[in-house]
């Protein structure tokens, strides 16, 4: 069950002029599913994206790069559940390239013009043949309201479908920001999120858009983690089909985009962590007074990462030594521990090196009880801040995994 996660509603999901997207079963994994998705964008569109460091990268985040490098337009995105193509070598890149040509021989452009995305079971064979067989269905199905379909189209181990929306005015006119994503496990991106598109009518040039994507990745999907694996087929995407007729390039009109931009890609973040595997807390873990952002990360991190620390917040066990043990292995060297404090939402917990002495036992538990609640640290050390996503570790998340071939 998702922490205070619904899944969208559908009338909440704007249309994006210039993308459609289509959805079919293609049996890639189980029968009767939907897990194979299509998405048409309309000529004059840009797009960029930012991939997985991951170094056993999928076959379909190399193809992906690849085509991307050309530098031609991109006129459609296809994404199978159930099958990573990932660890699966040069047969790998020969599948992917194949389902590339037919979905390129359905839209009528280049194998070239066409982005391909996997996620699912890692070291099989791709099973390219029933998503060449699914593609027609696929593209029968395309409109440019079936955001809904999309994201659920997509998931994996989710339990609820991820997709949000906004629409804006820029200078020459309302524009509409619209994505999905999909990730409940092997969450700690390392460059964006398990696999999440956003498409905008607006028209942005192909750098600014570049800048746009990294920046609403570092404020958003590089900020979460559920468990720490970072995947093979991480990429998040962004395409602007310049279809609405109104053009982001102005400074002001490319900040105000790229805050929904980034708006969106913040709360789909924070949807796969309210829905990570077994999740049932959500946490919030703000770190401030650091020297650099990169050492208020180690720690919120080194909090995340923790399997002591996860597993007392599913118990809603206040068990504050585990929090400081893992704050001080974050590889500080030079960390006063005096001068740090530690907060459970406003609760004064730790301070001066140990307990705070008007801390009790129940105020934690109260705080840790909730199904979200934030875990501050401040190290007085700068004026520095950070601020990470992450959920409990439970008892579902280890069935989950362990059954996840079965």
């Amino acid at each position: 069950m998702a922490v205070n996660l619904a899944p969208p509603d559908p009338a909440s999901l704007h249309p994006v002029a210039g993308v459609e997207l289509g959805v079919a079963m293609a049996g890639v994994r189980k029968a009767n599913r939907r897990d194979l998705l299509l998405m048409r964008l309309g000529p004059g569109s840009t797009v960029a994206g930012v991939f997985t460091r991951n170094r056993f990268c999928a076959a379909p985040v190399t193809l992906a790069k690849r085509h991307l490098a050309v530098g031609g337009e991109v006129r459609g995105l296809v994404v199978n559940t159930g099958n990573a193509n990932a660890g699966t070598g040069e047969d790998g890149l020969a599948r992917a390239a194949t389902v590339c040509e037919a979905v390129a021989r359905s839209l009528g452009c280049a194998a070239r013009q066409v982005l391909p995305f996997s996620t699912g079971v890692i070291m099989e064979p791709l099973p390219v043949e029933r998503i060449v067989a699914g593609i027609p269905a696929a593209v029968a199905d395309l409109r440019p309201d079936n955001w809904l379909g999309a994201a659920e189209a997509i998931m994996t181990t989710d339990t609820v479908p991820k997709a949000g929306s906004r629409r804006l005015h820029l200078s020459g006119g309302e524009v509409t920001v619209t994505g999905i994503a999909k990730g409940a496990g092997m969450i700690r991106p390392d460059m964006a999120t398990m696999l999440g598109f956003i498409a905008t009518d607006a028209q942005v040039p192909g750098e600014a858009l570049e800048a746009l994507v990294r920046e609403a990745a570092d404020s958003s999907f590089n900020c979460i983690t559920v468990d720490g694996d970072t995947s093979t087929n991480d990429a998040f995407v962004v395409a602007a089909s310049g279809a609405s007729g109104v053009v982001a390039q102005s400074r002001a009109d490319l900040d105000a985009l790229g805050r929904a931009i980034s708006e969106v890609a913040a709360f789909l973040a924070q949807a796969i962590v309210r829905d990570g595997e077994g999740a049932t807390k959500f946490i919030t873990l703000q770190i401030e007074g650091g020297r650099f952002g990169e050492e208020c990360r180690r720690v919120a991190y080194a909090i995340a990462h923790s399997p002591l620390v996860k597993t007392a917040f599913f118990a809603s066990d206040p068990n504050l030594g585990r929090i400081l043990a893992a704050i001080g292995n974050a590889g500080i060297e030079d960390l006063d521990t005096s001068r740090l404090e530690l907060y459970l939402d406003s609760v004064l917990v730790a301070a001066n090196g140990g307990r705070h002495p008007d801390y009790r036992e129940e105020m934690g538990v109260a705080a840790l009880a909730k199904p979200e609640f934030t875990v501050r640290v401040s190290l007085h050390r700068g004026q520095a801040t950070a601020t990470v996503w992450t959920c409990d570790l439970s008892f579902d998340y280890v069935k989950i995994n362990a059954e996840y071939r079965t």
